[in-house]
């Protein structure tokens, strides 16, 4: 346990970050600069720079419910932010609003919309969303063997609880029919196996209060671990906003009909008796036929949280008051119109067989914002871990200004990591315009 002496004010708002990697680093952030916020964090390991933020922290499970419930107790703590899926799916938001914390945060059976895909699948269609992709629900491996032997089109092939956001195999990109059946087997659960989407990803992600939604800038995430979308998908490599929050290759029509499914599956959720509070992810693919829902997160993305909380211009209690209180439609958001590069420093080896326990010497830095992740502090010096390390996000008037921002910081690392240096640059930007205008 730590603690920072802070001044105490009268109108304080003791806020709990539950997480600690790169997202929840952001999140810590953001609160910081709130006006009259004390941060407090529960993580299972120390991130350097969530324990440099906060007042007090312990070091527990993120599923760990009751220890997390009696340090909010014990410390008059009034709100909590959650930052990954796994405590959402253990119920930790149940357990810390029973003792009378407000939370960013979906109770559990709202957090299915991640947890279960095929509770998400089910849910679209017993509503009528648009933007369901046709799908198929197996709970074991032979029949969905069985059902992919019988066919001779390509699918997506999803593992139906949490994955780290590692967990899809599309056929005809990353396997071919047998690659499919053996990770069918490797799974061997339940499994949901849709349409092969064709188009572009993109990311749009909401504060909701349970009913209201408040959309933040679209953003678009490399999943693929190497330069030019080659290899294996991991949790993100990087990601990028443009500065009118939009990107170019997604119309108003299809951004408008993105916002649409999102605020449909509330209402649906709303009417299920499972009112969704905190923050909504649509991961969308653009098609020639509109956006399509590849799935929804029930919390912010890392690293989309890097971009936009980078860019949210308005005091943040104002925004937890009102995801928490079911009064989001009184309050203003804004985010500065300018764009952002976030480029993840990862371990050689990463993601198969990433390196751990190596030191890094950070550069020169520059002006981008600097985000731990999955990084221990050793005296002065930085210990890789196994999974992405830190990022840098450049923020800048332009695309270009911000990317060459991030790209300095990044390049600026020394010790045995790496990071794409593709991402956030105009070659791809126009890529993927492109693509856009050969589907449509």
């Amino acid at each position: 346990m730590n603690t920072n002496t802070h001044q105490e004010s009268r109108q304080q708002m003791k806020v709990l970050v539950v997480g600690s990697g790169g997202r929840e680093h952001a999140i810590a952030q953001a609160l910081s600069k709130g006006q009259d916020i004390v941060v407090y964090a529960a993580m299972t390991r120390i991130n350097p720079g969530i324990a440099a933020l906060s007042q007090e922290y312990i070091i527990t499970r993120e599923t760990a419910s009751r220890e997390i419930t009696d340090f909010c107790t014990r410390n008059q703590i009034g709100y909590a932010f959650i930052g990954p899926e796994v405590p959402l799916e253990a119920g930790v938001v149940d357990s810390l609003i029973s003792a009378g914390v407000l939370c960013v945060g979906p109770k559990k059976m709202a957090a299915q919309i991640e947890t279960d895909k095929a509770f998400c699948r089910n849910l679209m269609k017993q509503y009528n969303i648009p933007g369901l992709p046709g799908y198929h629900i197996f709970q074991g491996p032979d029949e969905a063997i069985t059902f992919l032997k019988t066919t001779s089109s390509d699918f997506a092939i999803k593992p139906i609880g949490l994955t780290g956001g590692k967990g899809v195999r599309i056929m005809g990109e990353h396997v071919d029919q047998d690659g499919a059946c053996e990770y069918i087997r490797e799974i061997n659960g339940g499994v949901v196996i849709e349409e092969r989407l064709i188009g572009e990803e993109f990311t749009l992600q909401a504060f909701v209060d349970g009913k209201n939604l408040v959309p933040m800038p679209l953003v678009q995430d490399h999943k693929r671990a190497f330069e030019g979308d080659t290899g294996p998908n991991t949790g993100g490599m990087g990601s990028y906003t443009l500065p009118d929050h939009r990107m170019p290759f997604i119309t108003d029509d299809e951004y408008d009909q993105a916002l649409a499914i999102m605020k449909k599956v509330v209402a649906a959720l709303e009417t299920e008796g499972y009112p969704y509070v905190g923050i909504l992810y649509g991961q969308f693919m653009n098609t020639a036929r509109g956006p399509m829902v590849i799935e929804f997160n029930a919390r912010f993305g890392d690293p989309e949280a890097m971009n936009v909380l980078s860019l949210l211009s308005s005091d943040i209690g104002d925004v937890i008051r009102g995801v928490t209180t079911g009064t989001l439609d009184k309050i203003r958001i804004s985010f500065e119109n300018k764009a952002t590069v976030c480029k993840y420093i990862v371990p050689d080896g990463y993601p198969d067989n990433p390196h751990a326990g190596n030191l890094i010497i950070p550069g020169d830095g520059g002006p981008a914002l600097l985000y731990y992740a999955s990084v221990v502090r050793e005296g002065d010096h930085l210990i890789t871990q196994s999974s992405r390390t830190m990022a840098y996000v450049g923020i800048g008037d332009t695309l270009e200004e911000a990317e060459k921002i991030a790209e300095a910081a990044a390049a600026s690392v020394q010790g045995p990591v790496r990071h794409r240096r593709d991402v956030g640059t105009m070659d791809v930007l126009k890529k993927r315009i492109d693509h856009m205008q050969e589907i449509r």
